[in-house]
């Protein structure tokens, strides 16, 4: 077999609950807390992982082996990835070629985030920021503004798309209405209300057409997954009916197209298109093969344009698609975050990425079963950081068909170490699994001291 065609899985996932940013948990504590599930869900121990990647942007270095020396310390590398809002998408896309490669056959990749309140700002005041670049080309064909600038990238990008093409204000409000509509069925949301479409245009004016219920909120919070190779998995023959096939990947960065003075452009339109074709061609899919996608809506803008890069409406027929309800559930595209997206699931940066992941595994397994997509056999997931980075990974069902409803009690049997279905109840984990998986030979109690009391307190 030639090792770069080495197929690679998706064989388990967990999350935390993302919070509102206030301290209540740290990152060390998230960290644990998502890999641990992962790992319950993949039904291995720490002794398996051959890799470990920790994702996040807010923080020192070495972080990872902070959140990995946890489960035990077996030497393993460690990588810590920083790609901004594409961070844990980085991740995926570092496990998958290290398994393609036959450099490894268990990967845990954890993303975790400890944010700031407010709008995101940088702490490194003393030095050029990354994209300031993007930011002196915004205001230059733009203008400046008050507003958070993260905003302004992504509401000139909508009112471009506006002017082009005939988009009015209430298509993005709308947007925001079914991503927040979505997340009342989620339990791992950081937002779980609903609100009318007039609710959510009288809501904070931002920038441009964003309010502030189409802006994605800071957050606390991590996610997991355990990837694995084709080989891995053979030797598990009964977990192969949970396994996910990672079918395509792109990753991508800014192509010079970047700095044409485009506010679309700025904030990567033509960078998802490479990026979407790249891995849909890998997986001989074309856009209306997908049935169900998490995309990054950090903004309601941002999902309108994505919905045209991507493919899924015809040039400029995004908003078209918004109107006739082809975004949710019994329309005629795919269903766009069931899990409420980024604006209202919550954006931990680090964590996103694999929060995106967990929600398509659980859609294709037939476990979201609370919000299901019926019937879905292939999944998109879209992942973006302006400065830039962006990627996209298409997932298929290991057999080849599609998700059938699956009841929470036939969850509990096919998952017995967890013991309940966790694509529809967020539960904290037990002593019993933190022992289940942690290093059965490697474990040090000192460094794991202090989770350890935080968990128990919890439990």
């Amino acid at each position: 077999m030639n090792p770069s065609n080495n197929k690679t899985f998706v064989l388990g996932v967990g999350m935390t609950q993302f919070l509102s940013p206030r301290g209540e948990r740290h990152y060390p504590e998230l960290g644990f807390e998502a890999g641990v599930k992962a790992m319950v869900d993949a039904q291995i121990t720490y002794d398996d992982v051959q890799t470990g990647i920790a994702c996040y942007c807010h923080g020192d270095s070495c972080y990872g082996q902070r959140v990995f020396y946890q489960f035990g310390m077996t030497s393993i590398p460690i990588f810590n990835t920083n790609n901004a809002c594409a961070t844990g998408s980085t991740g995926l896309f570092m496990a998958r070629t290290l398994i393609q490669r036959g450099a490894a056959d268990c990967v845990l990749v954890v993303g975790f985030e400890q944010m700031r309140p407010g709008s995101i700002k940088s702490v490194w005041d003393d030095r050029p920021h990354p994209v300031a670049p993007l930011q002196s080309l915004m205001e230059k064909e733009f203008g400046k503004h008050p507003s958070p600038r993260n905003a302004q990238f992504f509401g000139n990008a909508g009112i471009e798309y506006m002017k082009r093409y005939g988009a009015r204000k209430e298509d993005f409000a709308e947007i925001a209405r079914i991503s927040h509509e979505h997340s009342t069925r989620n339990p791992y949301a950081q937002f779980r209300t609903e609100y009318s479409l007039e609710g959510i245009m009288n809501s904070t004016q931002i920038y441009g057409p964003l309010t502030k219920l189409q802006c994605s909120p800071t957050s606390d919070g991590a996610a997991a997954a355990v990837l694995v190779s084709e080989r891995f998995l053979e030797a598990r023959p009964h977990l192969k009916s949970q396994a996910i096939l990672i079918a395509g990947q792109a990753m991508q960065t800014d192509p010079v197209s970047t700095y044409s003075g485009s506010a679309m452009d700025i904030v990567g339109f033509q960078m998802t298109q490479r990026a979407v074709k790249a891995a849909l061609n890998e997986a001989r899919l074309t856009p209306q093969d997908v049935k169900v996608c998490e995309l990054h809506d950090c903004f309601s803008a941002n999902e309108m344009i994505l919905l045209d890069a991507i493919g899924f409406s015809g040039t400029g027929k995004a908003h078209e698609m918004v109107r006739r309800g082809d975004i949710t559930y019994g329309g005629k595209g795919p269903v766009i975050n069931p899990s409420g997206g980024l604006i209202s699931k919550g954006h931990p940066l680090g964590a996103t990425g694999l929060a995106q992941c967990a929600e398509l595994v659980w859609q294709l397994r037939g476990w979201a079963n609370n919000r299901l997509v019926d019937r879905a056999d292939i999944a998109l997931q879209h992942n973006l950081g302006l400065g830039g980075a962006v990627i996209v990974t298409v997932y298929k069902r290991m057999d080849g068909g599609t998700a059938e409803r699956v009841s929470d009690e036939d969850v509990k049997r096919m998952s017995p170490q967890a013991g309940y279905n966790p694509a529809v109840e967020a539960r904290y984990i037990t002593p019993e699994q933190i022992d289940r998986v942690r290093s059965k030979v490697n474990r040090d109690d000192h460094v794991f001291a202090d989770t350890a009391a935080r968990l128990s307190a919890r439990i």
